[in-house]
């Protein structure tokens, strides 16, 4: 379960602060990425904290990459909210929300956590007994018995579209590792399937390969993450459910496999 909505005062436009910042030379910009914060501190649920994981912060590239926004201006919103004391960012650069306990509803978002915890806990029960049910059983190497499964268990083919990114940027992703699965679990607990996670690898292998600046971004946690939707109905994309040649559009992107 996932933390689908927060709160906004609806006299927020009164407050000092803001009043302060509509006067500026970026306000609009600068409210819009406030909103955009809010929303994904809503989003990671760590009481008002904004991470990729709890090991890692996100960049003010990663923002810009996430927010749709020029990196020069995230940085100066960033900037100006923390001068305002709406943000606190850490000497570990890690971004969270001032008081945000006061304004949102904590007691659900708790309640999220815990169903949140729960869950996990069960998920890591079965995959325990499904590793000792099946301790004997190998695949045709003999090896990455893992593979099969997350496939079990899940009805996620983490290795298959793990793979298929690594051969189109030849990268060398690990489907095993927590942080790409659970970009790669959350789409696919939207209704995304196996073709889409194909259809963006595409796309935006095409777009972004042979650029320097943009080819970093060639990873689970861009190309998965939250713009996911955006990236598939990018021109050349395909609306969920449908069906493409995987190989024409291979030959097409100019893609070795």
């Amino acid at each position: 379960m996932n933390v689908k909505w927060i709160k906004l005062s609806t006299q927020m436009f009164e407050d000092e602060k803001i009043r302060l910042i509509e006067n500026m030379p970026e306000a609009d910009t600068i409210l819009i990425i406030w909103v955009k914060l809010l929303a994904q501190a809503g989003k990671t649920n760590a009481s008002g904290y904004i991470y990729l994981s709890e090991n890692v912060p996100y960049t003010d590239e990663m923002l810009a990459t996430i927010f749709n926004r020029p990196l020069n201006v995230v940085r100066m919103a960033l900037k100006t909210l923390k001068a305002f004391g709406m943000i606190d960012i850490s000497d570990e650069h890690f971004i969270s929300i001032t008081n945000w306990d006061k304004h949102q509803n904590i007691e659900g978002m708790e309640r999220v956590r815990k169903l949140n915890a729960e869950r996990n806990k069960r998920y890591r029960e079965r995959k325990k007994r499904a590793t000792l049910n099946d301790v004997s059983v190998t695949s045709r190497d003999g090896t990455d018995i893992d593979r099969d499964l997350d496939k079990d268990i899940d009805n996620i083919p983490y290795a298959e579209i793990v793979t298929y990114l690594n051969k189109a940027a030849h990268t060398n992703y690990r489907h095993t590792t927590k942080k790409t699965k659970a970009f790669i679990k959350a789409r696919w607990n939207e209704g995304y399937r196996l073709e889409d996670f194909k259809t963006v690898i595409h796309i935006k292998c095409k777009e972004w390969l042979v650029d320097k600046k943009m080819n970093k971004f060639l990873r689970p946690e861009t190309l998965f993450g939250t713009k996911f939707e955006s990236y598939l109905n990018q021109k050349g994309g395909v609306t969920n459910g449908e069906n493409h040649d995987s190989g024409k559009m291979a030959k097409e992107y100019n893609i070795p496999f």
